[in-house]
């Protein structure tokens, strides 16, 4: 199999509509000042969440910057977005190269695809936003240190969604000693990424938020729950369980602490698991609207 991180993203879309805490997304369409607004979302892959806030009718006139640092991130936006538009009765018109229009009758939303690092965007000093994204991004990032440059992306209100918290899980067990070794293997590689990262991130940015002057407006779990139906997985989930096991295959083979041949069969037997729709795979996570 073929692993495209763009495929990925695209696939799981469904896994994050049912993930996200609808407490705080209620809380984040009761917050939200006047439209338009302006919203800056980091991190922002492919366009996903801008996708979801269109299908889920919150935006009506916005002015939308989605940046991300992987070039092949942005290029496929910015060629799938529009098209993605039109399928769903948008008009969308070009106005330069990293520069989209896209409205109906009643929605008028103007996107800017930036390619860029996160601080390095940050040091420009870009015009703040309404509302600040990152989705499944701080859990990546260095903490405490990188939330009050963050937080100078946006004059009211940051969106913090689908924060790791320290639980994987695979179902049926296939050798509990042995899951219990590769899942903390696995978290552990987590929180010794040398550009930062936190396998706990979820449960320890409550702290974080408050000592950086941030008000929780609202919190809640946000976790990833995938399990075939009669046999198949919904959409195209079967894909994102290979991804997801694709993470453990580079993450851990040649692990000094994992013997090559019985972390290969454990694989096999897990992507097996995924071909016969018995793989259940739940992560732990959680959300934050905050205000700043």
């Amino acid at each position: 199999m073929e692993y495209s991180f763009t495929d990925y993203l695209l696939a799981k879309q469904s896994v994050d509509d049912r993930s996200l805490n609808r407490h705080v997304f209620d809380a984040l369409v009761a917050s939200l000042p006047p439209q338009p607004l302006r919203i800056i979302e980091v991190g922002a892959g492919i366009g996903t969440m801008l996708m979801r806030l269109l299908r889920w009718n919150v935006l009506q006139k916005a002015d939308y910057v989605l940046m991300d640092r992987m070039a092949a991130n942005i290029e496929y936006a910015s060629e799938w977005f529009p098209r993605w538009a039109v399928e769903n009765g948008f008009s969308a018109v070009r106005s330069g190269r990293d520069e989209l229009h896209v409205f109906d009758r009643d929605r008028d939303i103007h996107i800017s695809f930036v390619c860029a690092d996160i601080f390095d965007y940050v040091n420009k000093r870009p015009m703040p936003a309404d509302l600040l994204i990152a989705h499944a991004v701080l859990d990546l990032l260095p903490m405490p240190g990188s939330l009050p440059k963050l937080f100078s992306l946006t004059r009211d209100l940051a969106w913090f969604t689908i924060n790791f918290d320290g639980v994987t899980s695979l179902e049926p067990d296939l050798d509990p000693l042995l899951d219990a070794a590769i899942e903390r293997l696995y978290h552990q590689s987590m929180d010794e990424r040398p550009t930062g990262g936190d396998s706990r991130s979820g449960r320890h940015l409550i702290g974080h938020l408050k000592n950086a002057g941030a008000k929780i407006l609202a919190a809640g779990a946000s976790d990833w729950v995938v399990h075939a139906v009669d046999g198949q997985y919904p959409a195209d989930e079967k894909f994102f369980l290979h991804f997801i096991l694709h993470f453990f295959e580079q993450v851990l083979t040649g692990h000094p602490e994992l013997e090559a041949d019985v972390f290969s069969a454990w694989l096999s037997k897990r992507f097996t698991q995924i071909e016969r729709g018995e793989l259940v795979y739940i992560a732990h996570q959680m959300d934050y609207l905050v205000k700043i």
